[in-house]
């Protein structure tokens, strides 16, 4: 289990899990190492390869179910998914890393799970890059949150779990709601997401609800997004803009980090913020709470963030 390791808010460091796909080599070549890396914070353990029960009809990189202590667990081949073609003669170390995604667990299949890795914020760079990456497949570079530099200048890319969760099929956002019960809020929203997909998917749901949609996809991103709106609107920013919307997990700095930071700064400490995570458990909620977050969702129910959208924003008109 992970959950005891998580870094404190304001450590300035995240945790991975380095984990490697070997690739067939071209001619000559004998394989191609992927080196790959989740959120620790994300992933509930790792584990050997379970005896799995195939389910018909599927997808062919879905490997199978298994039992893990009375919760059923899909398993996903994830280089199948990618399609990559593993080298033939090459003895792999297969493990399962079981990951927790809104409440959901599923379990990803690696040829290898090297270590843990700690890495400054300030190491980990965006993902630039054009085309397919990774071995190509399935995995585009929009599956890709960020990218750091290990020994030997070997390149790790820190994949976007909530992207790739989704696109599998394995989990949907819960969108079924009349936006018509809802009450229409004017004014500006700022959403924090190292995820794209999460940001478009939180950003849609705002702007139905009648606010002007601003994203950042991190803590550093999202304090440049607020020094440029204080530039225009000083003083009445406050009553501009009316929430931010933050992830929790995110490189150059997190969400608790991002709130710490401008809940000291008196420009911005009226703005409320609400934390909208794929991690659920009771203690990142009361971090949330600590650094001066006003509400905290598991991702995604868009009732859920409506709800606690409006009553945080009544909330602050009335104080």
């Amino acid at each position: 289990m992970f959950d005891d390791n998580v870094l404190k808010t304001g450590s300035g460091e995240m945790e991975l899990v380095d984990f490697r796909i070997f690739k067939k080599g071209k001619e000559g070549e004998n394989y191609y190492e992927g080196i790959y890396g989740v959120n620790v914070a994300k992933v509930k353990e790792i584990i050997k390869m379970p005896s799995l029960t195939e389910l018909p009809g599927t997808p062919e990189y879905i490997e199978g179910i298994f039992d893990l202590r009375g919760v059923v667990i899909p398993v996903v081949n994830l280089a199948r998914w990618m399609g990559i073609e593993p080298p033939a003669q090459m003895v792999l170390k297969p493990r399962v890393i079981i990951s927790e995604f809104s409440n959901i667990y599923i379990g990803f299949i690696v040829h290898e799970a090297k270590r843990i890795r700690r890495i400054n914020w300030k190491n980990i760079e965006s993902a630039n890059f054009s085309g397919g990456v990774g071995g190509g497949g399935a995995l585009d570079k929009s599956k890709i949150t960020g990218v750091t530099r290990i020994e030997n200048d070997d390149v790790l890319l820190i994949l976007d779990l909530e992207s790739i969760v989704q696109e599998l099929g394995i989990y949907q956002p819960k969108m079924d709601i009349d936006i018509a019960d809802f009450q229409q809020i004017d004014g500006f929203a700022l959403v924090l997401d190292d995820s794209m997909t999460a940001r478009h998917l939180v950003g849609d749901a705002l702007s139905k609800m009648g606010l002007k949609v601003l994203e950042a996809k991190d803590g550093s991103d999202g304090i440049e997004k607020l020094n440029d709106l204080y530039a225009m609107y000083k003083d009445e920013l406050s009553d501009v803009l009316k929430i931010i919307i933050s992830d929790v997990e995110m490189p150059q700095m997190d969400g608790f980090h991002f709130a710490s930071v401008i809940k000291q700064d008196k420009r911005f400490a009226n703005i409320p913020i609400i934390f909208n995570s794929s991690i659920s458990n009771q203690f990142s909620e009361s971090q949330g709470k600590q650094v001066g977050g006003e509400g905290y969702l598991t991702k995604f129910n868009a009732t859920q963030l409506y709800n606690e959208v409006t009553r945080v924003i009544n909330n602050h008109k009335q104080q």
